[in-house]
């Protein structure tokens, strides 16, 4: 070997020249692909979160500042919290919140107790009509809710249950696509564990117990943000059962104070911030959870 070839370097393979960029898999991403994902999470982003970032900057603008200016401006120039006070003294917006916490709290709990009994008798029980039941709660997901939102306040009415809390809440009790979740989300659970647990003479409530209900912590988190959501957002039902003001929901409540100052959008935006406050503080409480329970209760390809 000459002195040249040992003073030459060792030519740069590939992956020294270049980095590589991997996804999860392993598979290898091109640079313009990955620039062009970033770019579309970030128009989602923007369309997803700045609707709210726009209503939380006029609701702490004051009564000054132009809201309707043009080009727009997004940051208030002398932010203050008097809009929520005035949201305060026009309406009783505490004590409708306590109503629709009240609500979402009950929806909540009837909708983890119900669809986790519900989805583990569907996934584990053996019985005559099982796929029938399953099928019956697939096709109830089909039906809108304004095409029984008459037979449901009818019988409320029969009940005596109009113009009170439990009739909000009972319709929306259990929900279908819940039941469903934990059904799924009751099968990704190894049956092995379960066959051990009966050998050792574990009966089917224990089983549900010990055994397959703290695997679907995750999915049961699902439920609960699913349930808190659709109580605290519903506006339809509550409206149509409900008609005592001391009894009015903070959805409807906020509908008084659109109406009631319809050129004012600084109390509306402020309204709208404190309507969405308990489900971002729901949500970041829950969120590990719910990633994980999106995966347990995902639907067998």
């Amino acid at each position: 070997m000459s002195v040249l070839e040992k003073v030459r370097p060792a030519p740069r393979t590939e992956a020294a020249r270049e980095p590589r960029l991997t996804d999860e898999q392993g598979r290898r991403i091109r640079v313009g692909e990955l620039a062009w994902r970033y770019v579309l999470l970030l128009a989602v982003l923007a369309l997803t979160v700045g609707p709210f970032l726009w209503q939380l900057s006029t609701s702490l603008k004051g009564p000054t500042e132009d809201i309707f200016s043009s080009p727009p401006r997004f940051l208030p120039e002398h932010p203050t919290l008097h809009n929520y006070e005035r949201v305060a003294d026009t309406i009783p917006v505490w004590d409708y919140a306590l109503n629709s916490l009240k609500v979402a709290t009950a929806n909540v709990v009837t909708n983890c107790v119900g669809s986790a009994l519900a989805g583990y008798a569907l996934a584990r029980l053996r019985y005559r009509g099982r796929r029938a039941a399953t099928l019956a709660f697939i096709l109830a997901m089909l039906v809108p809710v304004e095409g029984i939102v008459i037979a449901q306040f009818t019988t409320m009415r029969e009940l005596g249950l109009n113009n009170t809390l439990i009739g909000v809440v009972l319709p929306g009790s259990i929900g279908a696509m819940n039941v469903l979740l934990m059904r799924n989300a009751f099968l990704n659970v190894p049956y092995e564990i379960e066959e051990a647990a009966f050998v050792d003479g574990a009966d089917v409530w224990q089983r549900f117990t010990r055994i397959a209900l703290p695997a679907v912590k995750g999915a049961l988190a699902v439920v609960a943000i699913f349930a808190f959501m659709g109580a605290w957002d519903d506006f339809l039902w509550p409206l149509i059962v409900l008609s005592d003001p001391s009894r009015f929901t903070l959805t409807i409540g906020l509908n008084y104070l659109h109406g009631t100052f319809a050129g004012d959008e600084r109390l509306v935006a402020a309204g709208t911030v404190i309507a969405v406050t308990p489900l971002i503080v729901l949500f970041a409480c829950l969120q590990r959870y719910f990633f994980r329970g999106v995966g347990e209760g995902a639907v067998k390809g």
